[in-house]
């Protein structure tokens, strides 16, 4: 829909094209996106149920890591059923109000953000895990890690504000096809016809300083866990030790690296189409993934894991 005032079109809602070409597979389309998105809730959800029941997973490791199950069971609720609605093709499926566009970016931006910081929370913990364990309870206690995790929710928040306020000045004049699956700030500023110098600009300055400060954490918190491994005489402790952070370290580096490619960039199209895929790739394949390399990369959870469904089986029995 469009509003006329004064000789100029104003876009009221939006179409969203999704992925284009596949009219004719769009009900396996469907099917595995819904699969891959109820796989995600079942694992995240299983994730935070396994760390609450277990008291010996009550630790700080796995405080963040029930806030990141929680983040990743968000961050695909923002855009998978509305995708998946455009499959389908029922009435409004594919269409999305000015607002709710707006809103859904603000939302998929602040969790991403939210992400991020605490991922380089988790990256800190195993840093003073491994490299001061005899003060880790005083530096990494409950009360630390409360105002740690508050913290990455806070400046997660904050982190879309001006963005999503400049995107707001913009004026849209037609047409409304969002080339996108879900309502991104790159092909959203392909619609515009204000001049989009300056929101380009602020979206790049804070997506760069978002990920270099999240990243530079990461990266001096385990440049020092390498340091100390190299430095450990045993073998079996060094094995020990970086088993605590493979899970993390593998997580990162697939979150990062798609992150990397997709928002620090200056140009507002590439290529449409392989940025669908990658970001298919952040928004729905990783959040699947995470809980499945925490659970296999980590003896603890999977033996949680393990623990609490056989002992729910049993009590069936």
């Amino acid at each position: 829909m469009q509003l006329y005032t004064q000789n100029r079109t104003h876009v009221t809602e939006f179409v969203m094209v999704g992925f284009t070409g596949v009219h004719e597979a769009r009900f396996i389309f469907f099917t595995v996106f819904l699969t891959m998105y109820l796989f995600t809730l079942v694992e995240n959800l299983a994730i935070i149920l396994v760390v609450c029941l277990d008291h010996r997973l009550q630790r700080p490791m796995y405080f963040f890591l029930t806030h990141l199950s929680c983040l990743e069971i968000l961050y695909t609720s923002v855009t998978v059923p509305k995708m998946l609605t455009g499959f389908i093709e029922i009435d409004g499926g594919k269409t999305i109000s000015y607002a709710g566009c707006l809103s859904q970016l603000f939302i998929f931006t602040f969790l991403g953000a939210t992400e991020c910081f605490l991922l380089a929370a988790m990256a800190y913990d195993r840093y003073v895990a491994i490299c001061m364990p005899l003060r880790y309870g005083t530096l990494v206690s409950w009360s630390t890690c409360i105002r740690l995790a508050v913290a990455c929710w806070l400046v997660g928040f904050l982190t879309p504000v001006l963005p999503i306020y400049l995107m707001s000045r913009l004026t849209f004049c037609g047409p409304n096809i969002v080339d996108h699956f879900f309502c991104d700030a790159s092909p959203l500023l392909a619609l515009s016809c204000s001049d989009v110098t300056l929101k380009e600009t602020a979206d790049f300055l804070i997506s760069l300083a978002v990920l270099l400060v999240s990243s530079t954490v990461i990266a001096v918190s385990y440049g020092n866990i390498v340091w100390m491994l190299l430095h450990m005489r045993s073998v079996t402790e060094r094995r020990k030790a970086f088993s605590t952070c493979a899970a993390h370290l593998t997580v990162v580096s697939l979150f990062y690296g798609t992150l990397f490619f997709m928002y620090v960039r200056t140009k507002v199209a590439s290529s449409i189409n392989f940025n669908k895929v990658v970001s298919v790739f952040y928004s729905i394949v990783t959040p699947m993934l995470n809980p499945l390399i925490y659970s296999l990369r980590n003896k603890e959870v999977k033996g949680a894991l393990g623990q609490v469904f056989s002992l729910r089986s049993w009590k069936r029995q």
